[in-house]
């Protein structure tokens, strides 16, 4: 029996790379596909050079995504074949189409697994973002809820706060039930402090929603720029999702 000293036990090093975090990357050893950065990834938002894809399952993505990215996973239980099907509608059969896939990080096998099926399957310009949603979130990167996801917790889940971007005289004639009024202009001139935000506890759910989605948007990146990192924004306007959630 070897002895203890003598035993050799791999190590993977699945440590981040590089200095800057903005810029760093998983040192994976092999990786069957080229990663990118989060500043990778706000600059392929910011000039659409690339199609971001969540890797992830429908209601997931419906619960929170990387604002801009898209999502075509097939039905549960479909065989992974129906992935690269979807993708390769997504792409109108262009297979050389740059995709950027993201999951839930470091140890979520869904960007790799989708990005290997999409190599076996002759798509030729394939990246991951594999520091995934959390790194996304706790780098302040904008997070969109879709209106599925709101639906589904509202009213279930008591823990989450609403706040509603739109002027003090819009929201008097109406909101969803508990929000909170935060308006969006006041807040880029120094308002936020007076926000009622649930300062015991950073990791709070915010889900925010506005006129329309770049009211809603500038309100969720003022406050990404404080320690709340569980905030996502609704990019649609109030009246659809007002409808939605009264037709319950």
């Amino acid at each position: 029996m070897a002895s203890a000293a003598s035993m050799t036990i791999p190590v993977v090093d699945l440590t981040i790379s590089q200095t800057d975090v903005y810029r760093a990357t998983l040192a994976e050893p092999d990786p069957k596909t080229p990663q990118v950065s989060t500043e990778d990834v706000r600059r392929i938002l910011a000039d659409g050079s690339a199609i971001v894809l969540d890797s992830r399952k429908r209601a997931e993505y419906a619960a929170g995504h990387i604002a801009g990215a898209c999502n075509v996973a097939p039905v549960p239980g479909a065989p992974p074949s129906e992935y690269a099907v979807a993708v390769e509608r997504l792409v109108q059969g262009d297979k050389s189409q740059p995709l950027v896939i993201y999951c839930n990080g470091q140890y979520c096998k869904a960007g790799r697994q989708l990005s290997s099926q999409l190599a076996e399957a002759g798509f030729t310009n394939v990246r991951r973002y594999q520091l995934g949603i959390p790194v996304w979130r706790a780098l302040g990167g904008p997070v969109e809820i879709e209106m599925e996801g709101i639906v589904r917790i509202f009213g279930v889940d008591q823990t989450v706060v609403y706040f509603d971007a739109r002027s003090a005289e819009e929201f008097a004639h109406g909101t969803l039930s508990g929000a909170y009024n935060v308006p969006a202009d006041p807040v880029a001139t120094g308002g936020l402090e007076k926000a009622p935000l649930p300062r015991n506890d950073f990791n709070t759910r915010i889900v925010i929603f506005g006129r329309d989605g770049a009211q809603a948007r500038r309100l969720a990146d003022a406050i990404g720029k404080t320690p709340f990192q569980n905030v996502s924004y609704f990019p649609s306007t109030f009246s659809q999702l007002a409808a939605a959630i009264k037709a319950q």
